[in-house]
């Protein structure tokens, strides 16, 4: 058993808004600049929807993530070594700017100097990219509440597989928001596409990171990311992607997206792995069976031998601690209501979410029935069929009772809590369907609900003191210098070209190609 630690976040659908703050303040803080106008390290999806880039999904057309060969190994779906290098100068399986969008900007100075006159002034949106007029048709999230889902729901992959009745109801059942970040995944597609081994993935912490001295441009990592969450910056040519605002994570903070969260639905903290199991788990021959798999790479914090092994593995005491008061650890593993994001791509995502209950207490109000009544809701999560199956394709590889499991908790805890609140009752009969106690179901109410702050981010800051030995194992990570977040190669020590933020990032590569 070889221990590791993982910066980790879990993302509650149920208090999700759609109002793309995250995004924003994403936006402002890593891509507000030249070269990057179209990418969203965070973006908000509409579901059912085709997503950002279109149809991202759509493993046949991308070739993302991993799949098994014939003799049950791991191998990118991008293909191997010689595939990937006869397509280096012509990747097909690479998104466009019509995948995309075209970002937009509008002609203010139009508006600012026209003279007084009787008709109040057109500005014109231009292109962001060449600047010449141009139709918006489309954006990161065009299809928000459902404003074009008769038109382009059907297109979303995950109803491709269903029913023609699902497809043509669908979008009178239920929609909802899906935050979407790079998942920083435990076996990262990107990482073994990389031909330059530029993507890499920090021992200390997880967060995976694009080396900028190192990257050439090869953009084989957006190909083989099968959440389309790596880049490419026009103006530089190199790999961009979410870092886990790792400068802040490094000082104890959470993520701006996290910080900024109006809705207050995410969380973040440690979880405890062990390493050496990570390729078994990912190479678990029924889909169905990696989301168990990759629960089984997870390490109990609490438990004395992993205390043990974990700091023999040089993980120290408060990063340990940590990870015994981690949100995501209770989530996951203890009241087990977080999922992956499409398990089925292999690559063991470290961002989960907790699926979205609203749109099945909406369905039992919807006719005339008591929402607080477990059986009207456990009768509801088990008859309505087009959200759960909608739901197991995103979160469980398509097993719906996963999915119900989840929904049948959550609901028990909205009815247990409610007894408690409005006559002072004690609901036993609930306890049992969900399988909790009643002090963990109100362990999870607390978190769920009401969770304060540093309940909500539990963040180890790193260690100073090993800074320096870190930073002679790494070139940096930094997207600073031309074309990055600080738009000039301006450094308040007067470097330029890196940030020095890079200085814990010890490269942890994944196998090229094949892993046996």
């Amino acid at each position: 058993m070889r221990v590791m630690a993982q910066v980790a976040m879990v993302m509650n659908l149920d208090k999700c808004i759609g109002c793309h703050t995250c995004s924003v303040t994403c936006k402002q803080t890593w891509t507000n600049r030249e070269g990057v106008e179209y990418v969203w390290f965070n973006n908000v999806e509409t579901k059912p929807g085709v997503g950002y880039p279109k149809r991202y999904e759509d493993q046949e057309r991308w070739r993302g993530g991993w799949q098994l060969d014939a003799r049950g190994r791991l191998k990118l779906r991008a293909g191997g070594r010689v595939k990937r290098l006869l397509n280096l100068f012509a990747n097909p399986d690479l998104p466009d700017l019509d995948d995309y969008y075209e970002p937009a900007t509008y002609d203010y100075d139009t508006l600012i100097n026209a003279p007084a006159g009787p008709h109040t002034p057109v500005i014109r949106p231009k292109s962001a990219i060449t600047g010449q007029d141009m139709a918006i048709t489309w954006g990161a999230n065009w299809e928000d509440d459902l404003g074009g889902a008769p038109e382009h729901a059907p297109a979303d992959p995950n109803l491709a597989a269903m029913a023609e009745k699902v497809k043509l109801e669908f979008d009178k059942t239920f929609m909802f928001h899906l935050p979407r970040i790079c998942e920083h995944c435990l076996n990262p597609a990107c990482v073994a596409a990389c031909p330059s081994g530029a993507m890499y993935k920090r021992e200390e912490d997880g967060i995976v990171l694009v080396d900028q001295n190192r990257c050439r441009g090869w953009r084989m990592c957006v190909s083989s990311c099968p959440y389309k969450k790596v880049y490419v910056n026009h103006k530089t040519g190199k790999a961009e992607k979410c870092t886990f605002c790792f400068p802040r994570i490094e000082a104890g903070q959470p993520t701006v997206c996290a910080e900024t969260c109006v809705g207050r639905l995410r969380y973040i903290g440690l979880i405890l792995y062990d390493a050496d199991a990570v390729l078994d788990a990912a190479r678990a021959a029924d889909p169905r069976d990696l989301l168990e798999a990759q629960r089984g790479v997870f390490l109990d914090p609490d438990d004395p031998a992993v205390v043990d092994a974990a700091r023999a593995s040089g993980i120290s005491d408060d990063w340990i601690a940590a990870a015994q008061r981690s949100p995501i650890y209770r989530l996951a593993m203890r009241y087990r209501v977080a999922l992956p994001l499409h398990p089925e791509y292999r690559t063991l995502p470290m961002v989960w979410y907790i699926p979205p209950l609203s749109p099945v207490l909406d369905a039992v109000t919807g006719v005339g029935a008591d929402a607080d009544d477990p059986d009207n809701v456990f009768h509801a999560i088990t008859d309505l069929r087009i959200p759960l199956e909608y739901l197991a394709s995103l979160f469980s590889a398509g097993d719906t009772e996963v999915v119900a499991g989840v929904l049948m908790k959550l609901s028990a805890m909205r009815a247990y809590m409610r007894a408690r609140t409005v006559d002072g009752t004690v609901a036993t009969d609930l306890l049992e369907p969900a399988g909790m106690a009643a002090s963990d179901m109100e362990e999870m109410y607390r978190l769920l609900a009401i969770a304060k702050y540093d309940e909500r981010y539990v963040v180890p800051a790193a260690h100073r003191e090993d800074a320096a030995a870190l930073a002679a194992q790494a070139d940096g990570c930094s997207l600073d210098g031309d074309g990055g977040p600080g738009m000039s190669g301006f450094h308040p020590s007067g470097v330029t070209g890196r940030r020095g933020d890079g200085r814990l990032g010890l490269k942890l590569f994944i196998g090229k190609g094949t892993a046996s």
